[in-house]
């Protein structure tokens, strides 16, 4: 759907009004390397994709949030009272959660009407939910004047996400949302936030997403229970160095510490996490200095470890990654976000794409009787208004 026809379908859905209308724009994510290591103090390295949500909103002069899904047969319309009550319907929870953030700020709303309008595959975790939470709340930070610049909007998604919807999640993908710069990566370090922009010159390759199509709900996967794995691999290093977060072990220390966690399982989870941090910083460097051959490497050691030592993969992500490993050429390949389903991102030949897509494509098929989409990723800008009409 285009911006023409989105607006029309705002009008069609509200009518009507003396009050201006804003589309506002946030992308999902990608992430390039750096898995289960946000919510550990660790790196991570994504960048915003040139897909993601779309806002249209304008005000009220009572106090009715309507709520309307361009994807989703559903409309809503709740009492700005009950914003802080979640709902039944799961997406709904997202912008809610965001608008629950802004009235504990202080920000004293209106009414609204806001319809969305996502092309990025649900579930497909590439972030169709955090870039809910972040076109949401650029529209109201603007719309109310509340002041909050880039990294405080990612914050607050965050809040929202893991408050109010109930997702222990980091802080990655709401920032690579809010912050992102077009053909670039940011090298996001999740304890300061301190991060940098580099480059990606890919130098004859493309980023290929490969969808596995299998359905998977963050809040529902395993994703809180490694979360409470690696907070128990704290608990066996303190004793021996103060820590808060497996982040804040090197390689080094941890071959030293590793022998203290009595938890075979709860080892792996841990090594998984320092070596990925050790990967992301290691792939950084590589790709600065133009090693984009090291880079593909590093990149199928963290998918490696995400099956074998924290178990995040499954058979759709591991078929279209010994897939994609298979094509000439391919440099990497990998499992991107929380697993369980969802994607990979294949470091491709520009020559060898349809080949690519065509063969990946016809044994991912055989293997699981499942049909994979595939993107060539464009990395594009952070979230923004586009529009007022």
């Amino acid at each position: 759907m285009d911006i023409s026809a989105l607006k029309k379908e705002f009008e069609k859905l509200y009518g009507a009004s003396q009050h201006k209308s804003y589309i506002f724009f946030a992308p999902g994510r990608v992430n390039l390397i750096g898995e289960h290591t946000d919510y550990n103090g660790g790196y991570v390295f994504p960048c915003a994709l040139n897909f993601g949500t779309y806002l249209v909103v304008r005000k009220r002069d009572d106090k009715l949030l309507k709520l309307a899904s361009v994807n989703i047969n559903y409309k809503s319309v709740i009492d700005i009272s009950d914003i802080n009550k979640k709902q039944d319907d799961k997406w709904v929870n997202y912008p809610l959660g965001v608008l629950n953030e802004f009235l504990k700020l202080g920000i004293k709303l209106t009414g609204l009407e806001m319809l969305f309008y996502g092309n990025v595959p649900n579930g497909a975790g590439l972030s169709s939910s955090a870039s809910i939470e972040i076109a949401t709340a650029v529209a109201i930070n603007e719309l109310f004047d509340a002041g909050l610049n880039g990294v405080e909007i990612a914050k607050l998604g965050q809040r929202a996400e893991n408050e109010f919807v109930g997702v222990n999640c980091g802080i990655m993908d709401q920032f690579a949302s809010a912050m992102g710069k077009a053909n670039s990566a940011i090298f996001l370090d999740c304890i300061t936030l301190d991060f940098k922009l580099v480059p990606l010159k890919l130098k004859g390759y493309k980023l290929i997403v490969s969808n596995t199509n299998k359905r998977r709900g963050l809040a529902d996967s395993k994703y809180n229970e490694r979360r409470a794995e690696c907070e128990k691999a704290v608990e066996f290093i303190r004793p021996y160095k103060p820590i808060s977060f497996l982040g804040e072990i090197d390689l080094e220390e941890f071959k030293i510490l590793e022998p203290k966690i009595a938890n075979e399982t709860i080892r792996r989870r841990a090594r998984h996490v320092v070596t990925e941090i050790d990967r992301t910083k290691r792939a950084v460097e590589e790709l600065n200095t133009g090693n984009i051959e090291k880079f593909g490497q590093l990149m199928n050691g963290s998918h490696d470890s995400l099956r074998d030592d924290y178990e995040v993969t499954g058979y759709e992500l591991d078929t279209l990654v010994e897939e994609a490993r298979k094509i000439p050429g391919v440099l990497g390949s990998r499992m991107t976000g929380a697993g369980f389903g969802g994607c990979t991102v294949s470091l491709v030949p520009e020559n060898e794409i349809n080949n690519f897509i065509n063969n990946v494509g016809e044994n991912y098929n055989k293997k699981t009787g499942l049909k994979a989409d595939f993107y060539i990723a464009e990395i594009g800008n952070g979230a923004g208004r586009i529009e007022i009409f």
